[in-house]
């Protein structure tokens, strides 16, 4: 059998049918890796889609992330401690990423092109000292005229991503991923609202617990120290006692307000239960204990007023113990609870010593 010859129009159409079934292909692919990212249940779910399985679908060098740490819904999810955890160079969140995606993206457009042709500072702002990729496309995450942060994806191919090819899927794709990180906020916050004490808005019981687990199993993998105060307002049951529960509230208030204030950043302060609240302190005995002496001088010197106007006193008792922990993750968790258990003890020996004091079991911990 004879075939005709190709004529141009049938070459035309049958590049236009292989257009059309590659750009359904490249759809279905798509769909998948946002489906994955709707149904993220938390910020760690919705990143390994963003970082793991993305690039691996689509054969992508490098994908990065900025997000505005201003963002109402995200800012307790970005602080330093919690990015440590994640341990994601390629989550940004510093201004100098801002300034350089505004220039880029200027008038919300995405930016196409080759990362080495800009200035270094613009390069190391999302690619810091990992390769640079041969071209990349830089995606405002905009929510109507609000941008909440930059999708960043690069290839080695230097004609992947080139100024004037079409935009329209992945523009697509960072609405879903804005939205998918809308979503993913509301659930973190609603499983925080669960893990925080309504009196003071520190953390509760259950968020320390699952804190300190998560920063054992870090300071076991770096071989650094961490350290555990246990705090007790004094004389508690006096103050509900003369002054009446509402001022006993405004007592716990003001206590757990100040801890919070004294302790750094990065560290972990909750309502351990009743009139007693508990810290992770990053670094060793004497860090904790320079830290619990600031609390017990800043406590000591709140100006709590009763109802005739009347100065209360206040005061607390501060346990103190630390680890330098190593070994699997269950030896780790062992040592949190013997540390947990001793600053607890420490505590109770602060009250019997006097009260307003820090102890730690300094024969305990020296066996460590």
């Amino acid at each position: 059998m004879i075939y005709p010859a190709p004529t141009p129009l049938s070459e035309r159409l049958r590049s236009l049918v292989d257009t059309v079934q590659h750009n359904e292909r490249t759809l279905r692919r798509f769909q998948d890796v946002e489906l994955r990212l709707i149904g993220a249940q938390d910020f760690v779910s919705f990143l390994d889609t963003l970082f793991g399985h993305l690039p691996r679908e689509f054969s992508l060098s490098a994908v990065s992330l900025w997000l505005d740490e201003r963002a109402p819904m995200l800012l307790e999810l970005l602080e330093p401690a919690a990015l440590r955890a994640m341990d994601r160079p390629n989550l940004k969140t510093s201004r100098e990423a801002r300034r350089v995606a505004q220039c880029l993206c200027e008038g919300g457009q995405p930016w196409l092109g080759r990362p080495r042709e800009l200035d270094e500072v613009s390069r190391r702002a999302f690619f810091g000292d990992a390769q640079v990729p041969a071209s990349a496309i830089l995606l405002p995450l905009a929510a109507g005229h609000t941008v909440s942060g930059y999708l960043c994806l690069g290839s080695d191919d230097a004609n992947r991503f080139a100024q004037g090819m079409a935009t329209d899927i992945l523009e697509r794709f960072a609405s879903i991923v804005t939205a998918s990180l809308d979503n993913v906020s509301h659930r973190e916050r609603l499983k925080q609202l669960g893990m925080t004490d309504p009196l003071t808005g520190l953390s509760n019981r259950r968020y320390f617990d699952e804190r300190l687990r998560e920063e054992l199993v870090r300071a076991a993998r770096y071989g650094v120290p961490l350290a555990c105060l246990f705090i007790d307002v004094d004389s508690f049951k006096r103050i509900n006692d003369t002054y009446g529960h509402q001022t006993g509230d405004r007592a716990l208030a003001a206590v757990a307000a100040c801890v919070r204030q004294q302790v750094r950043l990065g560290d972990t302060v909750a309502r351990y239960g009743g009139e007693e609240f508990a810290a992770l302190v990053q670094g060793d005995r004497a860090d904790a204990q320079t830290v619990a002496e600031r609390v017990r001088v800043a406590v000591e010197k709140l100006h709590l007023l009763d109802d005739d106007g009347e100065r209360i006193a206040l005061t607390v008792s501060i346990g103190v113990a630390a680890r330098t922990v190593s070994g699997s993750p269950a030896e780790a968790v062992a040592l949190g609870r013997a540390m947990m258990d001793e600053a607890d003890r420490a505590m109770y020996q602060a009250k019997h010593n006097g009260r307003n004091r820090v102890e730690a079991l300094l024969g305990e911990t020296a066996r460590d």
